[in-house]
């Protein structure tokens, strides 16, 4: 049984990075609109308030989570997009309060869950480590979309593991967001680290493989850039076909961005 520690330290450190991002804008600065269409600075930062108080409760009150999800159901997922308006529009020191209250408490109850512990979630029951992991993924996605906005470029760190694990891990999900069947054979994964340590997935012998830099990978499946402006390249069929379809997070396939022109 893994340690959840290390990822659980990775996610608070992931969330005080985006909290320095956004703690001194202003309230223009809030508005501004990110690459998710109709999303605030403000909205992105809801969002991940609003989903740390889901986590938060699944860990802690699973009867009342599970009256969540059957609202989540009866609402086909527009909850989410009222959450995330519901808190963008509070005042930005009332919403950015809430935010690391919330991360606080969290981290707390994560922490806190005895080993080998499971609670629910919208989709299969999660250890601490899984849903750590899915939140650091989200965080670091949504920042990208609040770094987008300000125009500021952030320092790829070793977190980035965490982001490519479960993006690796989700190739079954990803193909059965799209109606496909997944392929009999794994892949081979090998992504550069920001150190340049090279992160392995997969068999060394597979027949077909993806490559790149870690951060264009991450970028890849959280869709927060398009295929064409990135350095990950597939060898195989399979593996192509899984690039143009790759997702991190659960819910149905995302639009994803437009190119902007040229791998880098």
């Amino acid at each position: 049984m893994s340690d959840p520690t290390p990822v659980i330290d990775d996610l608070h450190e992931e969330g005080e990075e985006l909290d320095r991002l956004v703690a001194g804008l202003d309230e223009e600065q809030w508005a501004l609109a990110t690459p998710a269409p109709g999303w605030s600075v403000a909205h992105q930062i809801a969002h991940l308030a609003w989903t740390d108080r889901q986590a938060l409760l699944a860990a802690t009150d699973p009867d009342a989570f599970a009256a969540e999800v059957d609202r989540a159901i009866a609402s086909l997922g527009a909850n989410v997009d009222e959450a995330a308006a519901e808190g963008a529009a509070q005042p930005p020191a009332v919403l950015l309060a809430q935010w690391r209250a919330g991360r606080a408490a969290l981290d707390k109850a994560l922490r806190s869950l005895p080993p080998g512990g499971r609670f629910p979630w919208f989709g299969p029951p999660m250890s601490a480590a899984s849903m750590a992991t899915g939140r650091l993924m989200e965080t670091w996605a949504h920042g990208q979309d609040v770094a987008d906005a300000l125009g500021a470029v952030r320092t790829p760190t070793g977190r980035l593991r965490q982001v490519v694990r479960i993006g690796v891990r989700a190739l079954p999900f990803a193909y059965a967001a799209h109606g496909l069947t997944p392929p009999a054979q794994e892949f081979r994964v090998e992504v550069t680290g920001p150190d340049g340590e090279l992160w392995t997935y997969g068999p060394e012998d597979a027949a077909q493989r993806v490559t790149g830099p870690a951060l264009d990978f991450c970028l890849l499946v959280t869709q927060r850039a398009h295929r064409d402006d990135l350095a990950v390249r597939a060898e195989g069929p399979d593996a192509d076909r899984w690039l143009g379809i790759a997702q991190a997070f659960a819910g149905p396939p995302g639009a994803g961005r437009p190119p902007k022109g040229g791998a880098r």
